[in-house]
């Protein structure tokens, strides 16, 4: 099975440009590659509804820990490699607005090798952190709020 060829497609059927109104979950919008292409730049927020949210993301580097206590993260990885940590012991954790904490590193956590074509689900609840990038890394995120 090809996850490009199955994930891919799914996306699609649920992007939005971020200039267009959000559709309600139940209806059909397709998002030319053009349009998704343009957002690869610095990332963009392509969809979001009281359920999900549909983002593509750009990284050149680490990144700090988050934790997101109402959302469920799904990772599909364009292009790039890098190592993912998630769980463990969050260093310098500071808990910010609706649920959304910060950390600056992890600690004991499972490190995961990302590359191309993967994809990696991660819970809320969960730390995770982008210890090391080798950029540009591009990847599709969605985000399941319920």
């Amino acid at each position: 099975m090809n996850l490009r060829s199955t994930f891919l497609p799914l996306l699609a059927g649920f992007a939005c440009t971020a200039f267009a109104a959000d559709p309600s979950p139940s209806e059909v919008v397709h998002l030319d590659h053009e349009k998704v292409d343009a957002t690869w730049t610095k990332g963009a927020k392509l969809l979001q509804t009281e359920e999900f949210k549909v983002m593509t993301s750009h990284r050149e580097g680490p990144g700090k820990v988050e934790i997101h206590a109402h959302d469920t993260d799904i990772f599909h990885i364009i292009d790039g490699t890098a190592e993912f940590v998630t769980g463990g012991t969050v260093v310098d954790l500071k808990t910010g607005a609706n649920g959304e904490s910060q950390g600056k590193e992890i600690t004991g956590g499972e490190t995961h090798h990302l590359a191309k074509g993967d994809v990696i689900v991660i819970p809320r609840g969960i730390p995770h952190w982008f210890k090391e990038v080798k950029g540009p890394f591009l990847y599709f995120v969605v985000k399941v709020t319920k």
